[in-house]
């Protein structure tokens, strides 16, 4: 039994695709059926698969119907974490996504999967990505206004989070490993309130995504850091080979 990680498969079955770098990027001509293949290469109807948001570009749940049944067609476990192009998951519905997907795909969100002795923890969580003002290469100043907005998304998923870790604790957890879609800190920070929690709860691991396109992929923590492990788990930035996380 293994755990395995990815994100960002921005599936479009039955949407039109507009997105730039997908329509021009090598990486992600064919990426549907890669990634099936490593799928059916790497992973087994016993292992779990976290798939760390922006599944569908679809806008409602009609609209992503084929790339959820993709997702279910993958071996293994799959678990599911909303990110920020996930239109079709009403934060307040996850129960009635979970109740219409039983058996087939978990949403984590306000709860959380067991895997044997861990608990997997997660939300989709935030960070400030400007406007940045930028002069000569260094960073000079930013959108105040965006700023505080990105203050109350954060206190909003980092609550999110906490309810996740509270929960596991409550059915008997201390061992975690935490899924988020967006990176635990912005490209201002080494820390943040979810790399905190992490800390404050013995998470072993961080797993995020989000930052794909090669410009992106270092954004955010990496390696060790305060005793814990950080891993990107973008799909361009893996070449669709899931990670193995456990």
């Amino acid at each position: 039994m293994s755990l395995y990680a990815i994100g960002d498969l921005h599936l479009h079955f039955q949407t039109e695709l507009k997105a730039p770098s997908q329509l021009h990027d090598p990486v992600w001509k064919g990426h549907e059926a890669l990634f099936r293949r490593n799928c059916a290469r790497l992973i087994g109807p016993e292992d779990t698969l976290v798939l760390a948001g922006d599944h569908s570009w679809g806008r409602n749940l009609a609209e992503c119907e084929q790339d959820l049944d993709y997702i279910c067609s993958l071996p293994g476990r799959k678990v599911l974490l909303r990110g920020n192009h996930d239109m079709f998951w009403d934060a307040k519905k996850t129960e009635a996504l979970n109740q219409q997907y039983t058996g087939r795909l978990f949403f984590l969100q306000n709860n959380f999967a067991a895997y044997g002795e861990y608990a997997l923890v997660g939300t989709k969580g935030y960070t400030f990505e400007g406007p940045f003002y930028v002069r000569g290469g260094r960073i000079i100043g930013w959108d105040t206004e965006a700023e505080e907005r990105a203050d109350k998304l954060v206190e909003r998923e980092a609550e999110r989070l906490r309810i996740s870790f509270d929960m596991a604790k409550a059915a008997g957890f201390s061992r975690f490993i935490v899924f988020l879609h967006y990176p635990p800190t912005s490209i201002l920070e080494r820390n943040s309130v979810f790399t905190a929690m992490a800390e404050s709860y013995g998470a072993e691991q961080v797993i995020y995504a989000h930052c794909h396109g090669e410009q992106r992929f270092h954004d955010s923590l990496s390696g060790r850091h305060h005793g814990i492990a950080y891993h990107l788990v973008s799909g361009d930035y893996l070449r669709w080979m899931p990670m193995k996380v456990l």
